[in-house]
Parts: C-alpha cells; sequence; structure tokens
C-alpha cells in the first residue's frame, strides 16, 4: 500500500474507531512512517540501526544475498510488510528449502496478524500505528513473500488486468518495463517493475517487486499464474480487499483501545462504516496513481479538524536533540521501541517454526530489554 492508504486512511479507520484527532494523527503518522524507517534514516538521528522497518533503494544495492544477508532481509520485510499466513503450512514434493520460503507467503488473518495486533494492545500509539501497517499490508501485498524468491515472487506475461468496460469488465495484459522514474500509466496498462533476474535470491525477486506498485493500489484487479501455485490461476480484487482492510483495521483498534473484548481472525467493523460505505467503496475504486486528496477530504470530514500532510523529519530533531535516557520518551523513541517488539516476535515466530531464513531473535530481545530498562529508570 501507499501513503494514501497508510497515512491518510489510517487517519480515517483510527477516528471512526474512537480515537481522537490528536491520536489518529500519531497512529497514521507512525502507520506511513514504517515505509521511511530505514538503517540510512536512523543512522542520521544516531538510533540503533535494529530497529529498521524498511530498506531503501540504495541500501538494497548493496544488500549481500548470502544466508546472513538473505536473514536481515527477511526480518524486516516479513515482520512489517508481508506477514506470513501460516508458517506451518504443508506442501507435497518439494525440498524443505524452498518449504521455507512458501511458509512465508502472506496472507490476511493468520496467527501472526493476531499476534501483532495483541502485541500493540496496552502500547504506545505509535505500536498501534505499526500493527496497522501490518494489518493493511497483508491484504495488498496477498501470496507474495517477504524474501528473495523467483519461484514466489515472479511474475510473467499472463499478468492481466481486470478493466472497466461500457457494459462489462474487460481483460487485458499488463506490459510491465523497468524505467525508474516514470509514472505508471494506469490508461495504458503500463507499470514498472523490477528488471528479471534469473537467481532465486536476487534482491529483484523481494516481495512484488517483479509486479511493481501494481499490487499496491486499491482500483487494481488482476489474476496471474504463479508458480509456486502449480500455475493455477488466482484473482486478486482490490476494490473489495482493501475495503476488508480498512474495516478490519477499525475493528482491530477498537479492540486495542479496549472497546472489544477479543480479537478474531476474519472480524471486521462493517457495522461502523455502513454510514459511508458508498464514499468508501467510491475512493478505492477510483482509477488514480495515489488517492490521498480523496481520503483527507473524507478524515476532515469526520473529523472537522485538518490533517497535516505527513512529514518524515517532524519528529527527527525532537529525538536527536534529546539526551539518551530521554530518547524513549520521544515520539520517535516510542516508535523504535515497538518497531523492535514487532520486528522480535515476528523472527521468534519463524525461528520458532524451525525456518532459519530470519535468523535468531535473540540480539532484538536484549535490545528490546535494554531499552525496556532505560524507560523503568526514567519513571522511577
Amino acid at each position: 500500500m501507499q501513503e494514501d492508504f497508510h497515512y491518510y486512511a489510517t487517519y480515517c479507520a483510527a477516528y471512526l474507531a474512537g480515537y481522537t484527532h490528536k491520536e489518529s494523527m500519531d497512529i497514521c503518522y507512525s502507520a506511513q512512517f514504517v515505509d521511511q524507517c530505514s538503517r540510512t534514516f536512523l543512522s542520521k538521528i544516531k538510533a540503533p540501526s535494529i530497529a529498521a522497518t524498511t530498506q531503501l533503494q540504495l541500501e538494497m544495492m548493496d544488500t549481500r544475498t548470502d544466508i546472513i544477508g538473505l536473514q536481515d532481509i527477511t526480518r524486516i520485510w516479513a515482520s512489517f510488510h508481508f506477514l506470513p499466513y501460516d508458517l506451518y503450512a504443508n506442501k507435497k514434493g518439494c525440498s524443505r528449502r524452498y518449504l521455507n520460503k512458501y511458509r512465508l507467503i502472506c496472507k490476511p488473518n493468520g496467527d501472526l496478524l493476531v499476534k501483532t495486533v495483541k502485541l500493540a494492545k496496552g502500547k504506545s500509539l505509535q505500536a498501534v500505528g505499526i500493527a496497522m501497517h501490518v494489518l493493511a499490508d497483508t491484504w495488498a501485498h496477498m501470496y507474495f513473500a517477504g524474501t528473495p524468491s523467483l519461484v514466489i515472487n515472479n511474475t510473467t506475461r499472463d499478468f492481466i488486468e481486470v478493466i472497466p468496460g461500457a457494459e462489462k469488465e474487460l481483460e487485458r495484459r499488463v506490459k510491465f518495463v523497468h524505467k525508474n522514474g516514470t509514472p505508471d500509466d494506469i490508461a495504458n496498462g503500463i507499470y514498472t517493475n523490477s528488471i528479471f533476474q534469473g537467481s532465486e535470491n536476487s534482491i529483484m525477486n523481494l516481495g512484488h517487486g517483479r509486479a511493481g506498485h501494481f499490487p499496491d493500489y486499491s482500483f487494481a484487479k488482476y489474476k496471474y499464474l504463479p508458480a509456486w501455485n502449480e500455475y493455477k490461476e488466482i484473482f486478486k480484487d482490490n476494490q473489495s480487499d482493501y475495503y476488508k482492510a480498512f474495516a478490519q483495521m477499525v475493528y482491530a483498534m477498537k479492540y486495542i483501545r479496549g472497546d472489544i473484548e477479543k480479537f478474531e481472525k476474519d472480524t471486521y467493523a462493517y457495522d461502523v462504516l455502513a454510514p459511508y460505505e458508498e464514499r468508501i467503496r467510491g475512493i478505492l475504486k477510483k482509477r488514480q496513481l495515489i488517492a490521498s486528496e480523496d481520503w483527507k477530504a473524507f478524515g476532515e470530514e469526520l473529523s472537522g479538524e485538518k490533517i497535516e500532510s505527513f512529514d518524515v523529519d517532524k519528529y527527527r530533531y525532537e529525538y536527536a536533540r534529546t539526551s539518551i535516557k530521554r530518547k524513549n520518551k520521544t515520539f520517535l523513541g516510542k516508535f523504535i521501541i515497538a518497531a523492535i517488539a514487532q520486528k522480535g516476535m515476528v523472527t521468534h515466530e519463524i525461528f520458532e517454526s524451525k525456518n532459519m531464513l530470519a535468523g535468531f531473535a535473540i540480539m532484538l530481545m536484549r535490545k528490546e530489554k535494554q531499552m525496556e530498562m532505560i524507560r523503568r529508570g526514567e519513571d522511577e
């Protein structure tokens, strides 16, 4: 997903879940910041690099793809952008090496989603925002994995977009090209993707890179024949899935707030959205590269407050200028604590499933404990 959903739509969901305008701003900022919190950014503010929730293109150009490098990549992308659905899934006739990657395929409503939402309960608003980013991405990034894999993540010429027609929906083959800096051409079905690399572990085969930003568009409907599914057709309807994602975010945040006693899979706050359903679905099906203005207008109508634009540096100087003992009290300090906790939880769960693709969670747990001790020292 993009800033339109992670920032503006998340604000709307938070407000509908019962949070105040200020709380909703903190939640949606944190949700969007997951896509900005790179090691490069953390280095500039002298924060622990272990809290990185994304990798910049320039960082990934220098990324190793040996076992150590792959574990680092997987810890970040599986924890925050491609949450695995079933770490214990079985598939006949495949090697353990391939099965480990197959088990990292992202889908909504897995056990790790429940643990992600529960992890945020009773924690900071930053933790809530991180959880909402992860939840939303399980819908947008469905059927891709947060680890490099040609078999799992590749796209072929049989990638078909379903588009509106005069009387009925039409089908056309998506044309993927590699032209950095060139906007996607929605009208003609031309989308920028990563360069094909035949190596299974090439960084170009991470996530939905081979499908570019196309899976991030809420209007997108498409079908394709992935190798991991024995080349059987999969149909993806983002218009429907994104509505479910939005409804599930409202439900999840109502649980986190304490308005709902239990968080359960495949449950959605459709009753809350009923008065706004036509408006929300209208935004989702509109064919545009980014829907920020539409979501912003909707959010401002809901709360009667102005939603400021996202500024990646908004809290940077607060953190940089705060003493070491007080950094955990800052906005970014709270985000860092929540990010380490989420990454540690997912890494541990992958490791417990006897899958070494994300490595160990020991360092993450030690860092989380260290930061918690510092926080307790401040409170005393």
